[in-house]
C-alpha cells in the first residue's frame, strides 16, 4: 500500500511549488496514512501468517520509496538542505545493495535500531512537509531538531547493519572451511563450489 501511495503523495507536495498550504496539508496526511500502513501491514502479515522472506526485503523498500521520495522532493522545493537527503539516501541505498547481496547467507529483516530509524525518519520528514512557512519559528527548529536526531540514527545503524554482514560473511566463510576440513579428515571429498569441477573435468550435478 505505501508503495502506491507513493507517486500521489510527490505530487500533491509539489503543487504548487509546495507552497499552497492546503495542498501541503494533504500530502502531510497522505504521508501519515502511508507510514502508518507499515504497523497495519505487519499486523495483517502476522495474522494471516504471510510473514515470507520476500516480504521482510519488500518492507524496508517501500519505507525507503516513501521516505526518500519525499526528501528529494522537500530538497527540491528547498525546504530541506540536498547534504540531509544524500546522506540519507546513499546509506539507504548502501544497505539495500548490501541486503542483495547477503541474500546467499541470510535475509536481513529490520533490525529494531532500524526501525526507530524509520519511525525517527517518519516523524522528522512529517515534521518538514507543514507548511513551516506559516506557522511559528519554533516549529521550524523543532522540526529542524528531529531531523539531525533522524540522520545520527540514520547512520550509526547503517554501521551496525555493515558490522553485521561482515560477521554474517565470516561465518558463512568459516562454515564453509569447517565443512572442507571435517572432509579431509574422514577421508571423504568436501561438496564441490557452483563451477567447480571433480577430478575427472565433470562439474556440479
Amino acid at each position: 500500500l505505501r508503495i502506491v501511495v507513493v507517486p500521489f503523495f510527490a505530487w500533491t507536495l509539489l503543487v504548487d511549488g509546495g507552497q499552497d498550504v492546503t495542498w501541503r496539508l494533504v500530502a502531510t496526511g497522505l504521508f501519515v496514512l502511508a507510514a502508518a500502513t507499515d504497523r497495519v501491514d505487519g499486523y495483517l502479515a502476522r495474522r494471516m501468517g504471510l510473514v515470507t522472506d520476500l516480504g521482510k526485503m519488500l518492507d524496508p523498500i517501500a519505507d525507503k520509496a516513501l521516505i526518500g521520495s519525499a526528501l528529494v522532493a522537500l530538497s527540491w522545493l528547498g525546504d530541506l538542505s540536498w547534504w540531509v537527503t544524500a546522506a540519507i539516501l546513499v546509506r539507504e541505498l548502501g544497505i539495500t545493495v548490501m541486503r542483495f547481496f547477503l541474500l546467499r547467507y541470510v535475509v536481513l529483516p529490520a533490525s529494531r535500531g532500524g526501525k526507530i530509524k524509520t519511525v525517527m525518519q517518519s516523524v522528522a520528514v512529517g515534521a518538514f512537509l507543514l507548511p513551516l512557512d506559516h506557522l511559528p519559528t519554533f516549529a521550524l527548529v523543532i522540526a529542524s531538531v528531529l531531523m539531525g536526531v533522524a540522520v545520527v540514527i540514520t547512520l550509526v545503524t547503517g554501521v551496525d547493519y555493515v558490522r553485521t554482514a561482515v560477521r554474517v560473511r565470516r561465518e558463512a566463510a568459516a562454515g564453509g572451511h569447517d565443512i572442507a576440513r571435517r572432509a579431509g579428515e574422514s577421508g571423504t571429498t568436501a561438496p564441490d563450489a557452483p563451477g567447480q569441477t571433480d577430478r575427472h573435468g565433470h562439474g556440479p550435478a
